[in-house]
């Protein structure tokens, strides 16, 4: 009798290790070390398809995780070397100084006011942080309570908000994002100032003090937000405000509710900025008065650090006018597009290109990093 027949299925061979294969090498960078998103992204991309051995799942992943740990080289980089490249290139360029004369009065009287404050919110330019930081403001505040506010968040990406917030974080001092222009974060900026000094009237209790509202002194680079944070705060113009530097003039008190005062006071810039790397950025960010600098120069290094900025590259350059970028010389760049679109006025080529940078035409990145 015919034995039954045994019914056929067909299976994959199980994939045999190559011979010879021994002990995996290393990866060039150990994993512990690569950002999550970095690993997740390499896994997606380094997916079994049929037919893959383990040898060639394991060189796929290898050339994944390289591709990227290569990518975040070149970003840390990027950072890291940004400041030199900005001294080498402004060495030749006029120095750029602003210093109105309302300016020297409103120091005078902003270091007095400063001595009855409980708690002061120092606001800056989320694109540039360390930029829009007077460098003699830690001596004019002393031990008192301080918050700062890196207005405009809406106009950096989650990776430059992550970084400051860490770098703050680890610095033991409180930041608040905001964007002035919408509201977002103005609650938790009050919330915070009041938190921040509500020992004042425990210690007036203590003495049989009546309690008193908060006193919260408002203070920035010219044209970081300022008023435009406050009026939010209020939910009511009660302070001038316009995209320009050196709107608010003269020292101002207002109440929020009945148990906090915020004074508003104009912008305050050291009287020479030493450091020119740092009067670019503001230029670049509309940070200060534009007869302190000349546009082509300013817009000619704004595109070497774009062109070179991992995020935007000379693509985003080339989608946006729609010409070549044949070189990292951000004048030449200038000329060119002066040529394409202004009748050689290099000067609207320049304001086009700082417009279209203030306006996010480029992404929303930020010109600096916190150092490592």
């Amino acid at each position: 009798m015919a034995a039954a027949a045994t019914p056929t299925t067909s299976f994959a061979p199980a994939p045999v290790p190559a011979r010879g294969l021994g002990t995996i090498k290393a990866l060039p960078l150990p994993v512990s070390t690569l950002p999550r998103r970095v690993l997740l992204r390499a896994a997606s991309e380094s997916a079994m398809v049929a037919g893959d051995t383990l040898l060639g799942l394991y060189e796929k992943e290898r050339l994944g995780l390289s591709q990227y740990a290569d990518e975040e080289f070149e970003e840390e980089r990027y950072w890291e070397t940004l400041d030199a490249d900005l001294r080498y290139w402004t060495r030749s360029l006029r120095p750029v100084q602003w210093y109105p004369g309302h300016i020297a009065k409103t120091e005078k009287e902003l270091k007095e006011q400063l001595r009855l404050m409980d708690v002061v919110i120092e606001i800056r330019d989320a694109r540039i942080p360390l930029s829009t930081s007077h460098p003699k403001m830690d001596s004019w505040l002393g031990n008192r309570r301080r918050i700062i506010v890196l207005n405009r968040e809406d106009m950096i990406s989650t990776e430059d908000r992550n970084a400051w917030a860490t770098y703050f974080a680890n610095q033991g001092t409180k930041v608040v994002f905001a964007n002035g222009q919408l509201g977002m974060g103005t609650m938790k900026l009050g919330r915070m100032a009041k938190s921040v000094a509500s020992g004042v009237n425990t210690k007036r209790k203590e003495k049989g003090l009546l309690p008193r509202p908060v006193r919260a002194g408002i203070v920035g680079y010219p044209n970081v937000g300022k008023s435009s944070l406050i009026n939010r705060l209020l939910k009511r113009r009660m302070c001038p405000a316009a995209p320009r530097p050196g709107v608010t003039r003269e020292l101002k008190w207002v109440r929020f509710g009945t148990d906090l005062e915020l004074l508003d006071s104009p912008g305050i810039l050291p009287m020479r900025i030493s450091d020119q790397t740092a009067a670019i950025k503001l230029a670049i960010c509309d940070d200060i008065g534009e007869r302190s600098y000349d546009f082509p120069d300013v817009a000619a290094i704004l595109v070497q650090m774009l062109i070179r900025h991992p995020a935007v590259g000379s693509d985003a350059f080339r989608r946006r006018y729609r010409i070549d970028v044949e070189s990292d010389c951000g004048k030449m760049f200038v000329t060119k597009l002066s040529v394409h679109l202004f009748n050689g006025d290099t000067n609207q080529a320049a304001f086009r290109i700082l417009s279209d940078y203030r306006k996010g035409k480029f992404g929303w990145v930020a010109l600096e990093r916190p150092p490592t």
